[in-house]
């Protein structure tokens, strides 16, 4: 029987409610069953219901204090109820706010007073194994400040946003040295506009077709998108969803007929989140073709389960004595990994990293070569 992974969450925003939810949510699912929602029951030797939140950091005055399973219903958050979760017994502590709270969402959002809680101190009392960052988007110094006290608490770290850390050599080499493993950056959905729009443009070049202009627009009602009329905030998350796009054409299209980013704030949309995908390519004799579509998705727990696959990976990760970036993982988790390859080829690197088999594959490959 596999031991509990006990997480800590940081930022308790509209992603934790929705992984907080789905871990009561599927706590009975069972091993051998084919769930809508989840791509592993069980991944490794660890179930979903081995989840352990532990600990919980956040700096609005409406969530610091309460329960979490409380919390995960309050302040500015609106997205999708999918079932009730009773006390948890984890009481959010006072975060550290820094960037964390931009212009916009310092309009909605009042600070708890108080300190700091010892964030190293919780995590070690806790016997925390995995943390995740679930800050804004923009959070550059607030992230860096929190991947300093999980290095200290000795802690793998699941990064959810686009602040670079995995990617970075200075801080993948801060994870090895620490005996660490990380998987970031920037978490991708389970069926979201970047993992579509990734599919659209291979489709057009495995079937021949030239990919000559591509855009991706994306509005929502959550505070995310809120935050995001900041647009000196948006810069990392506009870098980390154009790479993950343009990773996969495999020659060079000028920057300005390519856009990718989030474009408005709908507030009556709550946590669901509208793309609109545009592909225009060259065909057969020169002859243009063009493709539209649109997504509709509540935000949050489109991410949800892919957390819940990254968590257990973290686990494995720890177990095995792993550090520094985990490139499978990454790979397939991540807009923004330290390692870019083709979906299917990393689904199947994940694959052969939770049997513990070695994968002669493109991110093993590359991994060497750099």
């Amino acid at each position: 029987m596999a031991d509990q992974i006990n997480v800590a969450i940081i930022g308790l925003g509209n992603c934790a409610s929705s992984l907080v939810q789905g871990i009561e949510f599927y706590k009975e699912a069972g091993a051998e069953d084919k769930i809508p929602g989840l791509m592993h029951p069980v991944l490794g030797d660890y179930h979903i219901s081995d989840i352990n939140i532990t600990a919980a950091f956040d700096v609005d005055s409406d969530k610091v204090g309460k329960d979490i399973s409380e919390a995960i219903f309050c302040g500015q958050n609106n997205t999708y109820k999918f079932t009730d979760v009773p006390e948890q017994s984890v009481k959010v502590s006072r975060g550290m706010t820094h960037d964390g709270l931009g212009k916009y969402l310092s309009d909605v959002i009042t600070p708890a007073e108080g300190p700091t809680d010892d964030i190293v101190g919780i995590l070690k009392e806790t016997n925390t194994h995995v943390v995740i960052n679930y800050l804004p988007v923009g959070s550059e110094t607030a992230t860096k400040w929190y991947v300093e006290q999980v290095l200290q608490a000795g802690c793998a770290f699941i990064n959810c946003i686009p602040v670079f850390i995995a990617r970075e050599e200075y801080w993948g080499n801060r994870f090895k040295q620490a005996n660490l493993p990380i998987i970031g950056d920037d978490i991708k959905s389970q069926v979201g506009a970047t993992i579509l729009h990734r599919l659209l443009v291979r489709l057009f070049q495995d079937r021949g077709v030239q990919i000559d202009r591509t855009y991706q627009l994306n509005f929502g009602g959550n505070t995310d998108f809120l935050n995001m009329l900041e647009r000196e905030r948006l810069e990392s998350k506009k870098i980390s969803k154009t790479n993950a796009v343009t990773s996969q054409i495999e020659y060079d299209v000028p920057d300005a007929d390519v856009h990718v980013g989030p474009s408005d704030h709908v507030p009556w949309l709550l946590d669901r989140k509208w793309c609109h995908i545009r592909v225009e390519g060259t065909t057969f004799g020169n002859v243009p073709l063009n493709l539209e579509t649109k997504l509709e998705v509540w935000d949050s727990p489109n991410s949800a389960g892919v957390v819940i696959d990254a968590i257990r990976l973290a686990k494995i990760g720890l177990d095995r004595g792993l550090s520094g970036p985990l490139l499978e993982p990454s790979a397939y988790f991540m807009k923004s990994p330290p390692v870019q390859i083709r979906d299917e080829e990393a689904r199947l690197g994940v694959e052969a990293f939770i049997s513990g088999e070695a994968l002669d594959s493109p991110i093993v490959n590359i991994a060497e070569n750099n």
